[in-house]
């Protein structure tokens, strides 16, 4: 199993690098990364609903695929808007993450005003409805709306602040199950996941702090456009910490849904990964945190 792993992760990583490459040299921001959102979006929205029913929760389930899809997709009105006003490449306008956010804001609105009216059309009787109802905005919230930081640090920053965030958590989770299965001894949370210890743990922010200084030491300036200011070096390790650490409590965070609904993965559809979830657990909460850092200045070029 561990070798079916590393081979179908080294094929994942490689996809998403070629992918990556392409969209960095591509006109509009972000085009080339599209259609692999959609399918996360999708399949999150599937997989987040599985474990909601499994906890004998219903939320209205066309609600919460159609409003995923537009709350993560949704910042790219800022990108059509401008690319129709110009035949240059946004490469040189100095990005707003504002102009990114509002979209997504606007779209989690009206999500949550469709979930609504939907529980409202098909109410027959007392019961079940506030609990769906709250379950389908822990839907939206967990999967659309962190997702879309994920897209707003590509458009607002590049690819190479993306890839920042995704290298720092996937190599702090490479260092928390090395860390721990080498000199595992104190249980980190046993009721949530018996496995993930302390020294896991300190392993995964300390390998998520080095990766950070070395990403934005090499990486982000060469795939960052111009108009991003450098940030402070203590910035760098910041951003290892911080985000290490939102990237460890998503895991956990995943790891409780899945606890709470008595699965062992989110979907079986990708043998030795688990599900889509499995895999972007730690990038959802983590993604939201790398944003802001990059917001406030304290990651750069």
């Amino acid at each position: 199993m561990l070798r079916w792993r590393l081979l179908l992760g080294s094929v994942i990583i490689a996809a998403l690098t070629g992918l990556c490459w392409l969209d960095q040299a591509s006109a509009m921001p972000g085009v080339v990364l599209l259609p692999v959102l959609v399918l996360f979006a999708l399949l999150g929205s599937q997989e987040i609903l599985g474990l909601l029913r499994a906890c004998g929760m219903q939320p209205v389930g066309w609600v919460v695929y159609a409003g995923n899809l537009l709350v993560a997709v949704a910042p790219w009105q800022a990108v059509w808007a401008a690319h129709g006003r110009t035949a240059h490449a946004l490469a040189d306008v100095t990005p707003c993450a504002g102009d990114y956010t509002l979209p997504s804001m606007l779209a989690l609105a009206l999500a949550v005003i469709v979930l609504v009216v939907a529980e409202m059309w098909r109410f027959r009787r007392p019961g079940g409805v506030t609990a769906n109802l709250a379950a389908g905005f822990l839907a939206l919230v967990y999967v659309g709306l962190l997702l879309s930081f994920l897209v707003q640090i590509r458009l607002a920053w590049g690819v190479g602040a993306m890839a920042a965030l995704l290298i720092v958590v996937k190599i702090g989770d490479t260092g928390a199950y090395t860390v721990g299965r080498l000199f595992g001894r104190h249980k980190m949370s046993p009721h949530i996941s018996p496995g993930k210890t302390l020294e896991g743990a300190a392993g995964a922010l300390a390998c998520s702090c080095l990766a950070s200084w070395a990403t934005f030491r090499w990486l982000v300036p060469a795939t960052t456009r111009a108009a991003v200011p450098r940030g402070p070096w203590w910035g760098w390790v910041l951003f290892g910490l911080l985000v290490g650490l939102a990237g460890l409590l998503g895991d956990l965070a995943e790891s409780l849904l899945k606890r709470d609904s008595q699965r062992k993965d989110s979907s079986t559809w990708m043998p030795g990964f688990g599900g889509i979830l499995d895999i972007l657990d730690s990038i959802l909460l983590a993604a939201p945190v790398a944003y802001a850092l990059w917001a406030l200045g304290l990651a750069g070029r």
